[in-house]
């Protein structure tokens, strides 16, 4: 058995690395370690953190006897390696392959999980070949936890069809490893040599997040809005405001899972600009009303300035509400008292926006990173806010997108200011 991969008869069907892939890593750092042998250690997808390392993969054994055999010598150094977090030399090297004169075992982690490792065997290890195994030891890794959160992720849909009733937690977390498997997907975009097929991969998914989240969050939304509309006597006061919130959440997360969308179309230069003509001040007063549910009962006041003249303009309309409607529920989440101040005009050509309130405001060393994906102020602001952190992520794209500028000026506890640029055609 030269190269093979190895799995525990009789268990499941699920998501997983692939055994094609650990088969030719293994053989590819057989060959760094000079022709000698290698080891792929690793848990089964789904398995729980603590769950027992199986054998894989090898490469260099002629059966699979003395591959489960060289596993055996090595489970100590396995234990010190996983514990250390960080490559360590092999012991025995010689009880892994006959005539070895050293090796190293390599944990396979991302992000802190760790889901397996890489032991090889052969030659002294020099820096070059230490290189190779690293990126090898990256890719594996990357490959193992991307198949451990699609588990997971496949998991909690299956929960969320079998009790709608907790479909509001169920969704926030598929939401969360969603997103986590979104920004690994463009990972894996990057990494192709490393990965390959990482094209299918990433059609697949976003085949995925569409047909399987916004198909039926849509028809759960919809379901809602008949029931609500319909008048039904039968329900109490209770079960009319518990459908009311449970329509605003899906919205909210329906809007969250758009806002995803929109950024991946954007990096793929799928976001076409579309010209319209359009009067502001309607656009302006469409994004007020759509942030009422963010503001709520709070004792916040939103006043609108448009200086004259102002003309009738050409722009991307579904764009412009957009932005607005981010930068404005932005505002309307972090102000508890005070106010709201939207002022703009035109002048040469373009439009200038500016949107003021009087909330909490943010701190100067946040301000460099609060246009960053999923980003967050604190460790509290996920749980305290709804969000994803995407909001200005998506503005700031999307001004990009129309050729226009972005600026932000805060103060923590007296609010927050943000001003966007876009170029636009004038009408008489």
């Amino acid at each position: 058995m030269k190269e093979a991969a190895l799995t525990t008869p009789g268990s499941p069907a699920r998501p997983d690395a692939g055994g094609d892939a650990l088969r030719l890593a293994a053989a590819r750092a057989a060959q760094i370690a000079g022709q000698r042998v290698a080891l792929i250690f690793a848990r089964q997808a789904g398995d729980a953190p603590g769950a027992p390392l199986r054998l894989r993969a090898a490469s260099g054994y002629e059966t699979r006897e003395q591959a489960r055999g060289a596993s055996d010598a090595v489970q100590r150094d396995l234990e010190e390696a996983l514990a250390a977090g960080a490559p360590r030399p092999l012991s025995e090297a010689a009880r892994v392959a006959r005539g070895a004169t050293g090796g190293l075992v390599w944990p396979l982690a991302c992000d802190g999980r760790a889901h397996g490792a890489l032991v090889v065997a052969g030659a002294a290890v020099d820096d070059a070949a230490r290189a190779s195994l690293a990126e090898i030891a990256e890719g594996l890794a990357l490959r193992l936890d991307h198949a451990h959160l699609a588990a997971r992720t496949a998991r909690l849909d299956q929960d969320l069809a079998r009790q709608s009733q907790v479909a509001e937690k169920k969704g926030e977390e598929v939401l969360e490893l969603s997103e986590a498997l979104f920004a690994q997907d463009i990972e894996l975009l990057r990494s192709h040599e490393k990965l390959g097929k990482v094209e299918k991969l990433k059609n697949d998914f976003i085949e995925k997040m569409s047909r399987e989240l916004r198909t039926p969050l849509n028809s759960i939304i919809e379901s809602i809005i008949q029931v609500l509309a319909g008048e039904n006597e039968t329900l109490s006061g209770a079960a009319q405001a518990s459908l009311r919130r449970a329509l605003d959440e899906g919205t909210a997360f329906l809007r969250t899972l758009q806002n995803i969308l929109d950024l991946w179309r954007i990096k793929q230069g799928e976001l076409p600009v579309e010209l319209h003509e359009l009067n502001f001040r309607e656009v302006v007063d469409e994004a007020i009303f759509s942030i009422q549910d963010t503001l709520g009962e709070k004792p916040v006041q939103i006043e609108k300035r448009i200086l004259q003249p102002f003309p009738k303009i050409r722009t991307d309309l579904t764009k412009l509400n957009q932005i607005l409607f981010l930068l404005l529920d932005n505002a309307a989440k972090f102000t508890h008292e005070g106010g709201i101040h939207i002022e703009a005009s035109v002048a040469e050509g373009r439009l200038v926006c500016e949107i003021r309130d009087t909330g909490i405001g943010i701190c100067a060393d946040d301000q460099q990173f609060v246009f960053d994906e999923f980003y967050q102020v604190d460790e509290l602001s996920s749980t305290k806010y709804r969000g994803a952190g995407l909001g200005l992520t998506l503005v700031r794209d999307l001004v990009v997108l129309l050729d226009g500028e972005l600026s932000l000026a805060s103060e923590v506890g007296r609010g927050t200011t943000v001003t966007f640029r876009l170029p636009v055609q004038t009408l008489s």
